[in-house]
């Protein structure tokens, strides 16, 4: 490629260190169809003839059948995916493939095939979050009313629902769906065109290259063009924000699906054996997307630490831009994937759950609101109230809604019979109507508005 300069071929170590083909041969469609929009510009704007300009397009839709039939070929001594793909047209369609790279560098191509592929990413990420979302959603629908002790610190808090807790993490993703939908906006500017960096001398038709691939528009400085990762460090971003949100779901399924909660049976899909404890079944699954998402956020790390130093325009280090997406994209397609599909298909215990938010006396703080509300007593007063009959209720080891009246009366004499009625998990999930709050009534209105949601984005 640069023989003309050159006197000697690089060495074999530096061909080893400067090949990329290795991992950039996943561009090969962004980079084919990148290079039939430059070409058709090309000739339209009559830089290039109209029949070398269909030669080009032939061959290159011809490498296109030929990568998708049997895969990319790699020779280290083409280096990356563009002048792989460069030089078979040559071998097809001969000198008029030289025609092909006018007003263009390898920095723009690879900037421009570099965001269509992110932005194919983007797409997908959204898809997969969108469908543990309705995973979600749909077993929250099953679960509304379901009562199960709700936590802080571990401990036993409030009695909360089953189909509250799962929506939490709806909302979680939703999150992450707007941070990856920004990102797409943001980062849906054509680099095609640019060049090396001070842009060209041709008198080609930016706007139609970043129509044709679908962009918004054109990047508007050649050097920040050929420049920016943004839209890499973007998507790194949200994908690693996302794989936190997952792994705090696996970390929960991991703690439901042992013996000492048993709020869960994961299936036979997405568990494993032991091979010396037949009895086990190991959620590896769950502990795979919680392990995936320390991977994830490190590859944000890398791509950070690689650009932060990087003076403009292009340097080589940037070469290093593409496996820590790769692989978060790898990690998050998949942990999305086994997600929804423990989601679909685990079995809820609420049995067990409902028997654990009846101990630990979950409803105390029932107790101080309804003296707050019924009594008048100010609420410090009220909490110390209460902490007396929490004391009462486990000395007689008995719930606190299973206090006799007497005994709550000795407490504060002005409890009345009238508290029984939010006392036991059942009143107190349903007195939580505020709006976003743990009442049945509440979590089937946020599913409706979920479900709607979702609905438009199909």
């Amino acid at each position: 490629m640069w023989g003309g300069r050159f006197a000697e071929g690089p060495s074999a170590i530096m061909r080893e260190i400067n090949a990329s083909i290795g991992f950039d041969k996943r561009l090969w469609r962004q980079d084919i169809a990148a290079s039939k929009v430059h070409v058709a510009m090309l000739a339209a704007q009559g830089i290039v003839a109209e029949e070398d300009a269909d030669a080009i397009e032939e061959g290159l839709d011809r490498i296109a059948d030929e990568y998708e039939a049997d895969g990319v070929p790699e020779d280290a001594a083409l280096e990356d995916i563009h002048m792989h793909v460069e030089s078979r047209l040559a071998e097809l369609i001969g000198p008029a493939a030289g025609r092909l790279h006018t007003a263009r560098s390898r920095n723009d191509q690879v900037a421009t095939d570099f965001r269509l592929w992110v932005r194919d990413a983007m797409d997908g990420a959204l898809a997969g979050i969108s469908a543990l979302q309705q995973a979600l959603v749909a077993r929250a629908e099953e679960q509304a009313g379901a009562v199960m002790p709700g936590f802080t610190h571990l401990q036993s808090a409030q009695p909360v629902t089953l189909g509250h807790h799962l929506m939490a993490y709806y909302e979680m993703l939703r999150r992450d769906a707007s941070r990856f939908a920004d990102a797409r906006a943001r980062m849906n500017q054509c680099p095609l065109g640019s060049a090396a960096l001070a842009g060209t001398s041709f008198p080609i038709d930016r706007k139609a290259t970043a129509a044709a691939l679908g962009f918004d528009r054109p990047t508007a400085n050649s050097l920040d063009a050929v420049s920016d990762r943004d839209f890499a460090l973007d998507y790194l971003m949200a994908a690693a924000q996302c794989a936190l949100h997952l792994s705090r779901l696996a970390e929960e399924f991991v703690l439901w699906a042992s013996q000492p909660f048993g709020f869960i049976a994961l299936s036979d899909s997405f568990s494993t054996g032991s091979s010396i404890m037949p009895q086990k079944r190991n959620p590896d699954a769950a502990e795979l997307v919680r392990g995936h998402s320390g991977r994830i956020m490190g590859t944000l790390v890398a791509l950070s630490t690689t650009m932060k130093g990087l003076p403009l325009a292009y340097s080589k280090d940037m070469q290093d831009d593409k496996e820590p997406v790769f692989e978060a994209h790898d990690l998050l397609t998949l942990s999305l994937a086994a997600m929804a599909g423990m989601v679909e298909t685990v079995a809820f215990r609420t049995d067990r759950m409902r028997a654990l938010a009846e101990s630990g006396h979950a409803t105390a703080t029932d107790l101080a609101d309804w003296l707050v509300r019924a009594a008048g007593v100010p609420f410090r007063e009220a909490h110390h109230i209460t902490g007396r009959a929490v004391r009462l209720a486990d000395e007689r080891g008995v719930p606190l809604w299973e206090l006799p009246l007497d005994a709550l009366k000795g407490v504060d004499d002005r409890i009345t019979g009238e508290v029984f009625n939010i006392l036991s998990p059942d009143a107190s999930v349903d007195s939580r109507t505020s709006f976003g709050g743990t009442a049945p009534s509440e979590v089937r209105a946020r599913i409706a508005e979920a479900k709607r949601i979702l609905g438009a984005r199909t």
